[in-house]
């Protein structure tokens, strides 16, 4: 590997760390209330609802994959979360993401099923923990 490919096994850790931060901010949001919701956002849903599981499984989630931890199994997970999330929430409002707000939902859903087949990137916990295999 010469020249920038050296440096991908990195910027795919940068990619995971800078997603998984955003995403765990959801579900702190939700779930804490910090930082403060958007407009209609729910806060504090009760957590054996939709949103209060999605709110729990953004904030796990998200922590795990920052620590580059589980990553695999758990971008899987979450890759399913942000599929479901479109296709119950923004996509019966339009058939458009920008116009039904599902723009995000996609761009996680995508970057998340990416990491399922890339792995963690560099660093992480699962090179630590001899989980990586490639």
């Amino acid at each position: 590997m010469g020249g920038l490919s050296a440096y991908a096994p990195w910027m795919l850790g940068v990619l995971r760390i800078v997603t998984g931060l955003i995403f765990l901010e959801h579900g702190s949001s939700k779930l804490l209330g910090f930082p403060p919701p958007g407009e209609g956002q729910p806060v504090n849903p009760p957590l054996m609802s939709l949103m209060g599981i999605g709110g729990l499984l953004e904030l796990v989630g998200g922590a795990l994959i920052v620590l580059g931890l589980f990553t695999r199994p758990v971008a899987f997970i979450l890759a399913g979360e942000m599929a479901v999330a479109y296709w119950m929430f923004h996509a019966p409002q339009g058939p458009y993401p920008l116009s039904n707000g599902g723009d995000a939902a996609i761009l996680y859903c995508f970057v998340f099923l990416y990491l399922v087949f890339a792995g963690p990137g560099r660093p992480a916990l699962d090179d630590m923990m001899g989980r990586r295999r490639r």
